[in-house]
C-alpha cells in the first residue's frame, strides 16, 4: 500500500540530500584558542609595545579586536583600540578577473602606522593561502614593517603557496572538497568553527 501524502504536524525527519555540518569547535574553543594566540604573540615579540594587528575582513577584524583585548588585559597600559587596523585584499587577489564584482572594504590602519613594527596579519581560516599573498602585496604598499607574522584561528592545510602560519588556534585537517565556515558573534550571533561536508570550495 503506497503512503499517503504527509499529514500536517508529522516530522518527515532532516533531508538526505543535503549536507550535515559539523560543529567542531564551540564558543568556549574559540575563545581558549584566542587566549593562547594573544598569549603566544606578547611571548614570541616580548610584549606588545612594536606589535600592530591588522584584521583581514571580514571576520579576520573581530578576531583582531578579540586578541587586542586579551593582549590589554595581560599589558599593563596597553590600548586595545590602537594595537587593530582592518587590510581589505580585494584589489590585490590574484582571482578578481574571476569575481570583478567584489565588494571593496575599508584599509584602516591604527595610529602610528606599519612602519617598523611587527604586523600581525589576523584571518579567521587559513587555507590555499592566496588571500594571505594578497594581504601581503597590499601591506608593501602601505609601509615597510619590520616583520610580519600570522595569526588564524583555523589552519585546514591544503596551501598552494609557501605560506604558514605562525599563530594557529586549531588545525583541521580537511578534504578539499568540504567547507570550513566560522561563526563569530559579532558578525553571526554566535561563536563556532564548522565544517560542511560535500560543499565545494573553502575559505582561503
Amino acid at each position: 500500500m503506497r503512503a499517503g501524502p504527509p499529514v500536517p504536524g508529522d516530522d518527515p525527519g532532516p533531508p538526505t540530500d543535503r549536507p550535515t555540518a559539523v560543529e567542531v569547535l564551540g564558543p568556549a574553543d574559540v575563545g581558549r584558542a584566542l587566549t593562547r594566540i594573544a598569549h603566544e604573540i606578547l611571548e614570541r615579540n616580548r610584549g606588545a609595545a612594536d606589535v600592530v594587528l591588522l584584521g583581514v575582513p571580514t571576520r579576520g577584524l573581530p578576531l583582531a579586536h578579540r586578541l587586542a583585548a586579551r593582549i590589554a588585559d595581560v599589558e599593563p597600559g596597553t590600548d586595545a583600540a590602537a594595537l587593530v587596523g582592518s587590510l581589505d585584499v580585494t584589489m590585490y587577489r590574484d582571482d578578481l578577473a574571476q569575481h570583478p564584482t567584489r565588494a571593496v572594504g575599508a584599509t584602516h590602519l591604527p595610529p602610528g602606522g606599519i612602519d617598523g613594527r611587527t604586523v600581525v596579519l589576523v584571518d579567521d581560516v587559513l587555507f590555499s593561502g592566496r588571500t594571505i599573498r594578497a594581504a601581503l602585496d597590499a601591506i608593501s604598499d602601505l609601509g615597510r614593517p619590520r616583520a610580519v607574522q600570522l595569526a588564524a584561528l583555523v589552519d585546514r592545510g591544503h596551501r598552494e603557496l609557501p605560506i604558514r602560519a605562525d599563530f594557529v588556534g586549531k588545525n583541521l585537517p580537511t578534504a578539499t572538497s568540504e567547507r570550513v565556515r566560522v561563526l563569530l558573534a559579532e558578525t553571526d550571533g554566535r561563536d563556532a568553527v564548522l565544517i560542511e561536508p560535500g560543499a565545494a570550495g573553502g575559505a582561503a
